[in-house]
This record gives C-alpha cells, sequence and structure tokens, in this order.
C-alpha cells in the first residue's frame, strides 16, 4: 500500500491509546482515520491483527469464560451470519464509507447522551442473536464493531468484569468474521495482512500508554472528547461521500 507509514503508525499508537484508557474504540478509532486517506477496506485490512490480539487479552484477562460462552454464543452465530450477509450485499466503496459515517455519529450520540436501558433476561434468547446479526451488518460494511454490540451489552445488568469480558469476546467473533469475509473477497492479500501484522507493534504500544493515562485524566473528560470528536467525524464522512 502506497500510504503514509507514519500516518499509519500514528493512528494505531493513538487507537491503541484510546482502548488502552477506555478499554474499546481501536477499531472504530483507526476506521474513523485511516478512511480520510484510504478506502473502508484498505482500512479494515490493516486492523484485523491488532484488533484480534487487543481482543483477545481482553477475553482472556477476565473470568473463566465458559459462563459468558453459555450466555451469549446467540449473539456471536448472529455476528458471523451477518457479517456474511453484509459482505455479499455491501460491496461499494462509497456506501461503506457513509454506513461508517453513520455508525460513528450513532455511536457518539449514544455516548454523550444520558440513554440508558435494561434487558430482561427472558429477553435475551431473541434479542443476543439480532444484536449480533446487526453488529455482524455494520461490520461487513464499515469496520465497526461497537453497533449495537456494546449498548446492547451494557443493558444485561452484568458487572463491570463481565462486561468487558463480553466486549472481547463479540469484538473477537467480530475481527474473526471480518477477516473471512475480507479474504474471501480478495481484501486480505499478503501485502495487506504482513501490513496488518506490523500495525500490531504501535497498537499494543498505544495501550500500554493508554493505561498510563488512565491514572492520570478523569475518564469521564476522555470520554466525551472522544464521543464528540467521532461524532464530527461520523458527520463529515457522511456529508463528504453522500
Amino acid at each position: 500500500m502506497e500510504h503514509n507509514i507514519v500516518f499509519v503508525l500514528a493512528v494505531f499508537t493513538l487507537a491503541g491509546a484510546v482502548k488502552g484508557v477506555t478499554g474499546m474504540g481501536l477499531p472504530t478509532v483507526a476506521m474513523a482515520l485511516l478512511s480520510l486517506a484510504m478506502t473502508p477496506i484498505e482500512a479494515a485490512g490493516l486492523l484485523i491483527v491488532p484488533s484480534l490480539l487487543t481482543n483477545l487479552w481482553q477475553l482472556l484477562s477476565g473470568p473463566p469464560l465458559y459462563a459468558m460462552w453459555q450466555r451469549l454464543w446467540p449473539m456471536t452465530i448472529g455476528i458471523c451470519g451477518g457479517t456474511l450477509i453484509g459482505s455479499v450485499v455491501m460491496r461499494q466503496n462509497v456506501a461503506a464509507t457513509i454506513m461508517l459515517g453513520l455508525a460513528l455519529t450513532a455511536y457518539a450520540a449514544v455516548g454523550l447522551s444520558s440513554l440508558r436501558w435494561q434487558v430482561a433476561r427472558e429477553k435475551e434468547e431473541w434479542m443476543s442473536p439480532l444484536a449480533g446479526a446487526l453488529t455482524g451488518l455494520f461490520t461487513a460494511a464499515a469496520g465497526v464493531f461497537v453497533l449495537p454490540a456494546v449498548p446492547y451489552l451494557q443493558s444485561l445488568k452484568m458487572d463491570k468484569d463481565e462486561l468487558v469480558q463480553a466486549m472481547g469476546l463479540a469484538f473477537t467473533v467480530s475481527t474473526l468474521a471480518l477477516a473471512v469475509a475480507l479474504a474471501a473477497r480478495g481484501a486480505w492479500e499478503p501485502a495487506v495482512a504482513g501490513a496488518s501484522f506490523l500495525a500490531q507493534l504501535p497498537a499494543m504500544a498505544g495501550m500500554l500508554l493508554g493505561q498510563k493515562l488512565r491514572d492520570r485524566m478523569p475518564q469521564e473528560t476522555f470520554r466525551r472528547c472522544l464521543m464528540v470528536g467521532l461524532l464530527l467525524l461520523g458527520v463529515y464522512l457522511c456529508l463528504g461521500r453522500a
């Protein structure tokens, strides 16, 4: 890829730092910034390895995984199915960029609002696969894993450790499904895969930096600044490609 390597390294360092501070956001920040310089498919190919490694770290560092898997396996099936369908129907770069802008705008709007809701345990049977399928569609269209997965998981009355692990599970499955979809479309070629492996280095460095910044910066202030930035980027991508 003939893109500025310094720009790519800076993006993944920043995205890793965001994940280090908040526990999420690496694909969202990376896709938002990389899409200013390349197509969403190219950007998605670059974030596969950094996203997978950081999400596996998040997934395996929590409580024993079996109980979480038993609760959320319908959601993971939905993610895989939605990603497969999305990879077939979402093939135009302009459409994918607009979808990315819409996803970022919606994500930021939810993050900035005081909107909170809870899902009763008996409704998870049908809501989990639905949330997973919609997340898969966004994953295939724009490389964004957070919608509606994160708002849905936040509604399940989990404690802090369970929520972080649940996000790690959803993000890991989304990353693997996206990698399969990109490979099937011929968008994850050896050169892209090699660049993705290299991108893990600044991502991990940024994540370590973010963990240090977490102790020095009020997280709520940082979170609100991040959401405003993502909102502006989302609006720009929607209007610029419409």
